[in-house]
């Protein structure tokens, strides 16, 4: 067996972990789009100009498509890390929970781990025997 092919199981694993954050984020973004009352409310309390939904919405569907696609995961999975560092210290600022966009980038990173066994390679979690 290739050592640079996931296992089945680590595959599919690798699949859901990182498609729980694409269902998430997609869902967002979209909802950025349709410029409905509650984002409008969510970016006038975080303080943010209601007219930029539109704009990060499509940046958060693009990220997040990037990421979605086998051949960008990665390039998808850094400037979703980006955007979802900007979310968070957008929480920290306005005194709201800050864990969530945390908690979506672990798993994101989590699930291409999991599919792409090279990752595993440059940030190894143990030391080698």
């Amino acid at each position: 067996m290739n050592t640079l092919l996931p296992s089945p199981k680590r595959l599919w694993l690798g699949r859901v972990l990182g498609g729980l954050p694409v269902l998430f984020l997609a869902f967002d973004g979209a909802i950025k789009l349709a410029e409905i009352a509650p984002v409008r409310d969510a970016f006038q309390r975080l303080g943010y100009p209601e007219r930029s939904a539109v704009a990060i919405g499509a940046l958060e569907l693009a990220c997040t498509l990037a990421y979605a696609l086998p051949r960008t995961a990665v390039l998808g999975a850094l400037l979703l890390t980006a955007f979802l560092g900007g979310a968070t210290t957008t929480h920290v600022r306005v005194g709201d929970p800050f864990y969530f966009p945390i908690l979506v980038g672990l798993l994101l990173w989590g699930g291409l781990v999991l599919r792409e066994p090279r990752l595993g390679a440059l940030v190894p979690l143990r030391a080698r025997a």
